[in-house]
């Protein structure tokens, strides 16, 4: 396919969207795509890496060659975490194969990406809190708690009615955390997460959701809970931080409902989880 129809591909019978291998090119100083892309991203010093599959919540406009990361979550006493696998010496990440029965192995080199592979967050043997902790800067709604603390299931208690003025009240009610920090709190890596019924009909393969392929659907049922779905918040194109419902601007977009990067307009749908591959960039060695 010509480099051209790679970036601009015809319209589809929903949005545009753009479809591309991924690596990490604007990391790389390169085009989308492409071999030098996938050069620049292996040939760099460090641990791990290369070609990785992945779910993800899917890019459906803008420049952005493919989706964010899904974060399984975990419950446990009404505080709300990330999922970290195990360590897998001979794979050298932090790995839980075949999760939820889904034949798709769950891994930390899923976050390699966009700097993050340089923290000690997604270090795989890491000893930090995989527990998301509230990021006041966002959301209104989140400076009634205090900063820093674990979010809590009970915090989002109206989301089948929380709105904020962008987009449609009811389609969920998000939050920006931290997740996998030191001891002090500190030195995390940026998610957002949603609560919305939408999840749940997902988790549960009801409506259009049933169309899923059955790997994802699988991955979904086990990676969500109560309505809960987690990403890590880094826009594949440049790196910025977008988000669900941040940005009045989104509406220009057809992106008042979904995740909206402000930086090129990027847009991905928080309800369309899809199954891809990128080439994960080496981490360097841990430093902390």
């Amino acid at each position: 396919m010509p480099l051209d129809e790679d970036k601009y591909p015809a319209e589809t019978g929903r949005r545009r969207f753009v479809k591309g291998v991924v690596g990490s090119a604007a990391l790389s100083s390169v085009g989308v795509g492409g071999a030098a892309a996938v050069d620049a991203t292996t040939d760099a010093a460090g641990e791990g890496g290369g070609t990785t599959p992945f779910v993800a919540v899917e890019n459906i406009a803008g420049p952005a060659p493919r989706g964010m990361p899904i974060i399984p979550i975990e419950i446990n006493g009404g505080e709300i975490s990330g999922l970290w696998p195990e360590y897998d010496e001979n794979a050298g990440a932090a790995v839980a194969p075949d999760f939820g029965g889904s034949g798709i192995d769950y891994s930390s080199q899923w976050f390699q990406y966009c700097g993050i592979q340089s923290t000690a967050a997604i270090y795989p043997q890491s000893d930090r809190n995989s527990t998301f902790l509230n990021d006041t800067g966002t959301f209104s709604w989140q400076g009634e708690y205090e900063s820093g603390k674990p979010l809590t299931v009970d915090m989002f208690d109206d989301y089948k009615e929380w709105g904020n003025g962008i987009g449609d009240p009811g389609v969920g009610k998000p939050a920006s955390v931290v997740w996998r920090t030191n001891s002090d709190g500190k030195n995390g890596a940026p998610v957002q997460i949603i609560r919305s019924v939408e999840v749940e009909k997902m988790a549960n393969g009801e409506g259009e959701y049933a169309e899923l392929p059955s790997s994802v659907q699988s991955f979904v049922s086990e990676a969500t809970d109560q309505g809960f779905i987690a990403w890590l918040n880094k826009c594949t194109h440049f790196c910025c931080v977008p988000g669900f419902k941040t940005q009045s601007g989104s509406a220009n977009f057809a992106a008042a409902n979904d995740i909206y990067c402000q930086c090129h307009q990027s847009v991905y749908d928080p309800f369309s989880p899809v199954q891809s591959t990128f080439v994960a960039l080496p981490r360097p060695p841990q430093t902390e």
